[in-house]
């Protein structure tokens, strides 16, 4: 019997082949294949399908009209504003300046900007707001509260503790209980200015207000024409001197024909008296000088 020979096959694979299986099992190739491979199809087909002008108008209309339906659904909508915590003045300086047209999108307020528009007035020291349920544009609002009244060239204007421009006043009668300061650079000194007028306590029925001179120092003003004339530093402790001078029963220098308590030099404080005052002064020593003759 004839036995048949042949090429014996060899079962290890080529080396190409050999190679791709390697890659097959290596992560980032079967990531790439998995991922990178479809990313790249899908996003060269949609590259291709923009390219086309009258595409991309039409999805951006679609776009557009998808947003201005979510936008203007009813639970969106704000209907209404309410202010707290502000006067009627200021409320309708609020409502001025924002200017909104109800109904509006909640989408269409930028909240963060009308709250700076709003902190900008000068009555308003501090400003909140958020859209309440029911479509309500909440605003709390806390005013500054009137500490002074400054008279200056432009008129009367009422400050706060800190020196802030409040609001301008007609007159002095619409805030009696308020203090008068006057002068140039007087708003810049009003924490010191309501600190001396609340060290003046025995002084308070005769306290007419303070003024400012020079931008650099103060001076009290009392009933009668008097004033104390305070130095630029210490000026509170030049006060409480003047005070307890005043209470010694036998000193009483406010009570006297005195026109002005001279303290800016501390050290050398003076009194200036009254024409009447000093009139009367050389007539006593004008006598005593005759008798001394005699």
């Amino acid at each position: 019997m004839q036995q048949v020979t042949g090429s014996r096959v060899d079962p290890a694979p080529s080396r190409l082949n050999y190679r791709m299986q390697r890659l097959l099992l290596t992560p980032i190739f079967r990531l790439v294949l998995r991922v990178g491979v479809p990313f790249m199809i899908g996003f060269g087909g949609l590259t291709l399908w923009f390219s086309d002008e009258e595409r991309r108008d039409a999805f951006n209309l679609l776009i557009s009209d998808l947003q201005a339906e979510i936008e203007q659904r009813p639970e969106f909508m704000v209907k209404i504003m309410a202010i707290d915590g502000a006067s009627v003045g200021v409320s309708e300086d609020i409502r001025a300046i924002l200017h909104l047209d109800f109904p509006i999108s909640s989408f269409d307020l930028d909240l963060d900007e009308m709250r700076a528009t709003v902190a900008e007035l000068d009555a308003v020291e501090t400003a909140r707001m958020r859209i309440r349920q029911g479509g309500v544009l909440q605003i709390d609002v806390v005013e500054r509260t009137p500490a002074v009244l400054w008279r200056s060239i432009q008129g009367l204007e009422l400050l706060d503790a800190s020196g802030v421009h409040v609001r301008t006043v007609a007159q002095r009668s619409a805030f009696p209980d308020l203090p008068v300061v006057a002068g140039e650079g007087a708003n810049d000194a009003i924490p010191e200015a309501l600190e001396l007028i609340a060290t003046s306590g025995p002084l308070m029925m005769r306290l007419r207000g303070m003024e400012r001179i020079g931008a650099r120092r103060w001076d009290v003003v009392l009933d009668r024409n008097q004033r104390i004339m305070l130095p630029e530093t210490g000026a509170l402790q030049a006060l409480q001197r003047v005070i307890a001078m005043d209470q010694v029963p036998d000193m009483q220098i406010l009570a006297r024909d005195v026109v002005a308590v001279d303290l800016r030099l501390p050290d050398r404080p003076t009194l200036r008296m009254t024409h009447h005052a000093l009139d009367e002064y050389r007539r006593i020593k004008t006598l005593e000088s005759e008798e001394g003759r005699l």
